[in-house]
């Protein structure tokens, strides 16, 4: 993943929606997000908040390509 465009993917490691990934942004700090609200059926919204885990596409990276996040809760519009 080209992380020099300001995105990397979220890696969805429990939850719903398990073993998905998202493509997303980096802050304008640099730094991943640190939840997500991911759209779901019905009028669901998926949070998620980022875990510990990085990846990086090569070492000496300054960005991770890949984040892992963690299920917070389903929020019911």
């Amino acid at each position: 993943m080209d992380t020099s465009s300001g995105t990397y993917t979220a890696k969805l490691i429990d939850g719903p929606l398990e073993g998905k990934t998202v493509s997303t942004g980096f802050l304008d700090s640099g730094d991943p997000q640190p939840r997500l609200e991911i759209s779901g059926d019905g009028g669901k919204r998926y949070v998620y908040s980022r875990a510990a885990g990085l990846e990086f596409a090569t070492p000496g990276d300054d960005r991770p390509s890949a984040v892992d996040y963690r299920f917070i809760e389903t929020v019911f519009d």
